[in-house]
């Protein structure tokens, strides 16, 4: 059985009475006709319980280290999560009232926001935040009223009073929540002591990996920018002056980061090109960059050439190198002032990676030790560039949909618009991208379901056999993430 799963989740039309909706439909999101609903539901029990591996993703490391409580069903929810304030904002409900910015709510700030997102609820109809919600109602916290606008407030309040107790801390739940190996999202200058510190720990059962996100020390026309090379060199021992230096702190750094744990370096910038400078030319932007005084278009130039670098850097140190490009951040700049980064007020542009890729890829795309691993919120470049680009060069996966795709519908397009191009080979494995404790579990879930009903229409068109299926989609839960992202071992396999 499930680890969370409730006992009212059974087919048939159990948990059900007086004609209200109370429970979680055991098919829900699995084929709506035979043959594939039957053949999508043996496909699913045989990975519904298997480990979750999440390569990707933003929860902060010490909520795996410590017995943290979260203060209220708000913060647990709603403030942490920009996948939900984003549309309440959309709604006209001031970021502020959801407790976006602020360290700490009092209980009634909490309450109302709770209460508010009942109010609109009607907004996130159709919506995985929607499904990720009421999944995690039942499967971790057993309740299975219907939320909405008349029961939020008893909602919260059954809520408040579970929250507290020992088996909802952020430690308990992890426990769980069946995870073999989790990933956070951080600072090449961190120290990782805490991921030293639950990966040396035996009788937890998951790893938690950090990742080098060297974002902010790649970007030179940030005015910050000669501060953060600086910061890199000290963190490192070298001194970042000149590139030469900076290349060198940027070695150790990965390192360091590989030593503890690190499987991949994470890359987000508004275009993907890379792009070779010659010595002559880095070295003189280099040096006016750290002097502050560069300009806008030689702060790209080079920028892309300290991209390119850190995919020379991947065939040294051998981190799987994702990039997730194309994201108009910060868009409205009011609230960046007020909220500051990461407040939802992100808009996809349009990706470019045929062109922009061609430079690195010539390079290093032949190395098969070398893993590339392309996101994209752009849609619309997945059979065009991506599934093409995946299917020749041996370095290059497609990356899942993440953040404006990670619903039900787009990952079942995701399929039917990069497998006959690239096959499941070149995939990288469900990333759940979420800073929210509890989505973790519901949104691999939810991925397993729509695999296992992408895999049964080829059963059913006789296309593959039931033992491909039942091979493919174990590939898909486990080998694939493990394989793309080098996850070497698991602490399940050093109990063996």
């Amino acid at each position: 059985m499930d680890m969370i799963t409730s006992t009212s989740e059974t087919r048939g039309g159990e948990g059900k009475s007086e004609g209200k909706r109370e429970g979680l439909d055991p098919d829900r999101l699995l084929p709506t006709s035979e043959p594939e609903l039957s053949i999508a539901r043996e496909l699913y029990e045989s990975v519904k319980d298997d480990p979750i591996i999440s390569p990707h993703a933003h929860v902060p490391v010490e909520w795996y280290a410590q017995d943290r409580h979260f203060a209220s069903p708000t913060e647990l929810f709603i403030t942490p999560d920009h996948y939900v304030t984003r549309l309440l904002h959309a709604c006209g409900i001031p970021l502020s009232a959801l407790g976006v910015g602020q360290k700490h709510l009092t209980s009634e700030q909490a309450r109302n926001a709770f209460v508010l997102m009942g109010k609109h609820w009607i907004a996130f109809a159709g919506t995985p935040m929607r499904y990720w919600f009421e999944d995690s109602l039942q499967r971790v916290f057993g309740i299975t009223t219907p939320f909405g606008p008349k029961t939020a407030g008893k909602i919260y309040d059954q809520l408040s009073e579970m929250l507290p107790l020992p088996e909802y801390s952020t430690r308990a739940l992890a426990l769980r929540f069946n995870m073999a190996a989790v990933s956070t999202t951080d600072d090449p200058v961190e120290n990782l002591d805490a991921h030293d510190q639950i990966n040396r720990d035996l009788k937890l059962p998951y790893i938690v990996m950090p990742a080098f996100r060297p974002d902010s020390y790649l970007e030179p026309a940030r005015a910050d920018w000669p501060d953060r090379a600086r910061a890199l060199g000290a963190a490192a021992g070298v001194d970042t002056s000149t590139y030469d230096g900076f290349c060198e702190a940027m070695r150790v750094r990965r390192r360091y980061f590989k030593e503890h744990g690190a499987v991949l370096s994470d890359h987000s910038h508004f275009d993907i090109a890379m792009q070779h400078l010659s010595e002559k030319k880095v070295r003189e932007l280099y040096a006016q960059a750290y002097r502050g005084i560069i300009s806008s278009g030689d702060a790209v130039l080079l920028r892309r050439h300290l991209l390119f670098d850190q995919a020379t850097f991947a065939q040294e140190d051998h981190l799987t190198m994702t990039v997730h490009p194309s994201v108009y951040r910060d868009y409205d700049p009011r609230i960046r002032a007020i909220y500051g980064h990461d407040a939802g007020g992100d808009v996809p542009a349009r990706a470019d990676f045929t062109r922009a890729l061609k430079p690195m890829l010539n390079a290093y795309g032949n190395n098969p030790d070398f893993h590339f691993v392309a996101f994209t919120i752009d849609e619309t470049v997945f059979s065009r560039e991506l599934a093409p680009l995946a299917g020749f060069y041996p370095a290059m996966y497609i990356g899942a949909p993440w953040w404006f795709l990670d619903g039900p519908e787009s990952i079942d397009r995701y399929f039917h618009a990069v497998v006959p191009y690239a096959g499941f080979t070149k995939l990288s494995g469900f990333i759940d991208d979420t800073r929210a404790l509890c989505s973790i579990p519901s949104r691999h879930d939810m991925n397993r379901r729509v695999t296992a009903g992408y895999i049964a229409g080829l059963v059913a068109q006789h296309r593959i056999s039931m033992e491909d299926a039942l091979e493919l989609i174990k590939f898909e839960v486990d080998t694939l993430p493990r394989h793309v992202f080098k996850i070497s071992h698991l602490k399940k396999d050093i109990k063996k």
